[in-house]
């Protein structure tokens, strides 16, 4: 195609037009790969959303670099997830809900889309008030009118979601450019005990009961039930495959989004927790509120590294409540065939958060509560992901081969786990294990 009549071509025709091309073979290297970016993208500012920010805070404060192992062990796990999830889409051209809802009972679907908006309503909780706290903290407001002007930047933002998948998917990208950016020089301000670190990464320790506790609230804040939904909606349709050599080659270009989205924020997780651990854990362990790390960061760290922090704050928080609607309106219109405009999903899922803050909750206990209610929601799109890619007559030469339904089994397990040692602990019961 011509330069001009590209030219004519909005933001999204031009990369179906580029993928097209990569996938005959016409463009090479990064360009064959730039038009199939996007959809992990999206999907990992489910994994440095505000909610992170709380857990992530509690956990370098409290246990310096001891819970790190869960951050990269959860890493790994939403890498696998997201990767099933994009593979859905695009083997099936259909999303994850849109599958549950074709192959399983009506009750069990309507089961599942119940936990889902439970889900999602925890999700915005702590992406809107997140969002809100961060522009408080930047601009010295009241959070009630940081919460309504969050809000009105988050639909406007949505509103491009009519110029088609393009250019949410350029500014969502900017965003994550932004929080990465953000840590990479808390990093360099405040860098970790390298030994430590090290240690932390590799060596599964769990201190005490608040332990599992924060470490379930780690992994709800980092594998996202509603970015699984999501992704997979993301991929259907997307980039047009003419044949299965084309449907393998956009799958392959898939992965590699993944390994590398979810790679980055990874990093931005373990940042989160490094630069609590080195600016919070010697000294200031009671920081556990994202406003407390803001105002000690200014007398440790000074002006400009408490600064960076509220601005990576507010983009993940609007960012994030971006994805969030986004998620929750393909949970309701793929589950039960319901939709709605997106200025009234976003009046409806911001009202838990004004009555929350309007009855006194503290803000950084909430996004940690938020981030429980997440993980003991996400064994439910995590096993039907993995029933439904294991499928034949579904998936037919894409489904899952042994070795990943195996680690994908196993994950699946290990959340359920540390759920039930959740449950066991909010019931009083002494937890089997020692520091």
């Amino acid at each position: 195609m011509s330069d001009t009549t590209m030219q004519g071509l909005t933001l999204t025709q031009r990369t179906i037009v580029a993928g097209r091309a990569s996938l005959a073979g016409q463009r090479r290297g990064l360009r064959a790969c730039l038009p199939f970016v996007g959809p992990a993208v999206i999907a990992s500012i489910a994994y440095m959303d505000p909610g992170n920010f709380a857990t992530n805070i509690q956990a370098g404060a409290r246990y310096g670099y001891s819970l790190l192992w869960v951050v990269l062990l959860s890493n790994l796990v939403a890498m696998l997830l997201q990767a099933l999830s994009a593979k859905l889409g695009i083997v099936t051209d259909t999303s994850l809900a849109q599958a549950c809802r074709d192959r399983f009972p009506p009750a069990v679907v309507l089961a599942m889309w119940g936990v889902s908006e439970i889900a999602a309503m925890a999700t915005d909780l702590a992406e809107f008030v997140g969002g809100a706290l961060g522009l408080s903290l930047l601009t010295g407001l009241g959070l009630f009118p940081c919460m309504i002007a969050t809000g009105i930047v988050t639909c406007v933002l949505l509103s491009l979601g009519n110029r088609g998948f393009r250019p949410i998917e350029l500014v969502i990208g900017g965003f994550v450019l932004a929080i990465g950016l953000a840590y990479l020089a808390e990093v360099i301000v405040a860098p970790p005990e390298w030994g430590g670190f090290a240690r932390g990464l590799v060596t599964p320790v769990l201190a005490d009961a608040d332990a599992v506790w924060l470490s379930v609230g780690i992994i709800g804040a980092t594998i996202m039930p509603h970015a699984l939904y999501l992704h997979s909606g993301l991929t259907q349709n997307r980039m047009p495959a003419a044949s299965l050599a084309d449907r393998r080659a956009v799958l392959r270009f898939s992965n590699i989004e993944v390994v590398v989205a979810l790679g980055v924020a990874g990093l931005v997780n373990v940042a989160m927790v490094a630069m609590a651990a080195s600016a919070f854990h010697q000294g200031h362990a009671e920081v556990a509120e994202i406003e407390a790390a803001y105002h000690t960061l200014v007398p440790l760290l000074g002006g400009g590294a408490a600064l960076v922090f509220a601005l990576s704050l507010l983009a993940s928080g609007l960012s994030s409540s971006m994805v969030g609607t986004m998620a929750g309106q393909m949970i309701m219109q793929d589950f039960v065939h319901f939709r709605i405009p997106v200025w009234v999903r976003r009046l409806v899922t911001m009202a838990p958060a004004f009555l929350l803050i309007a009855l006194g909750a503290n803000v950084t206990e909430s996004l940690v509560w938020s981030q429980v209610v997440l993980s003991l929601a996400l064994p439910v799109p995590m096993i039907a992901l993995v029933v439904l890619t294991s499928d034949r007559r579904l998936m037919g030469s894409f489904a899952n081969g042994r070795l990943t339904r195996i680690v994908a089994t196993a994950a699946t397990a290990v959340v359920l786990a540390l759920n039930i040692l959740l449950v066991l602990q909010a019931f009083g019961i002494a937890l089997p294990f020692a520091g």
